[in-house]
């Protein structure tokens, strides 16, 4: 009861500046705060699965992990078992269907935080059940969770981020990658679960690139991967699959891209660079996106 309280009266307050035309904020969980020589690290969906490990990796290292998700007794835990050991969180919660809690967790994290080191954008949807949905904001579902949401986010903390350089941006993608109709973006004919999570996390590349060059110089380094085929996570079991690779395996790759000796505006398949889907790299798709992205967002 306590807790759908709180998350209750959280919503209102979104609600409430929404409405007022104000950004809203979220309050931070009971938390430790980051010394200030502790690297800061912000995990999207670190409640379960591979963002629950990197996370625990990070505060075993000493960081300080901005623990995100949508169930705060699941953050709770996370955030008493890093604060065990050598390093600190705090929580946020936040459902990525929603813009406005998205501008409510990146006004939060400016308030609280003076510096981002490395943000990783984990938190998405997979293909099951295979059924079209829409987002709170009208848009399909997967296209915004897994793509728009951290494309709005991203560049909502892209000057902390920048200012604390060097810093790190890591966005996990998928080896499943379907390109754009962009006749069709929202797939309202055809639909497919496969191909909405496929475009998604393609768009989440070419994101991935246009940041690269973007960021150039300023000591930035942005990458996107695959972290490992099938592991026992949530979006498996609705799939349905048998599990083919560990989450260890997965928070592996996501560990190299957060703190190994690695280029930027890469794809990386686990630990390898990979070329990823053609359209990725197309000038003229890349455009497309980078302005349907703003005008969905209503970012610059």
């Amino acid at each position: 009861m306590y807790l759908t309280i709180r998350n209750t009266l959280a919503m209102m307050l979104i609600a409430l500046c929404a409405w007022s035309g104000r950004p809203a904020e979220l309050v931070a969980q009971v938390g430790s705060e980051p010394e200030p020589d502790q690297q800061v690290v912000l995990i999207t969906g670190s409640t379960s699965g591979l963002g629950r490990e990197v996370a625990m990796r990070m505060g075993s290292r000493g960081a300080h992990v901005v623990v995100h998700g949508r169930d705060e007794e699941r953050g709770m835990a996370v955030v008493d078992e890093i604060n065990a050991g050598p390093g600190s969180a705090r929580f946020y919660a936040a459902d990525f269907a929603s813009f406005d809690n998205v501008r409510a967790l990146a006004h939060s994290v400016l308030r609280d935080y003076d510096r981002l080191d490395v943000l990783v954008n984990n938190a998405g949807f997979g293909s099951a059940p295979d059924e079209r949905w829409e987002s709170e904001d009208g848009h399909e579902f997967r296209f915004q969770v897994n793509y728009l949401a951290p494309f709005l986010l991203t560049n909502l903390l892209k000057e902390l981020v920048t200012a604390s350089a060097p810093s790190r941006v890591v966005n996990v993608s998928s080896l499943a990658q379907s390109p754009i109709d962009w006749d069709d973006v929202m797939i309202e004919k055809n639909f497919s679960g496969r191909r909405a999570y496929g475009q998604s996390k393609l768009a989440q590349i070419g994101h991935t690139l246009d940041l690269h060059e973007e960021l150039a110089g300023s000591g930035v380094l942005v990458n996107a991967l695959h972290p490992a085929t099938y592991m026992p996570t949530g979006m498996v079991q609705r799939l349905g699959v048998t599990p083919r690779a560990t989450i260890g395996e997965g928070a592996n790759a996501v560990m190299q891209l957060i703190m190994g000796d690695v280029e930027g505006g890469q794809f990386f398949n686990q630990l390898t660079p990979q070329r990823a889907h053609e359209q990725a790299y197309d000038p003229g798709s890349r455009q497309q996106l980078r302005q349907l992205s703003r005008e969905l967002t209503r970012s610059r």
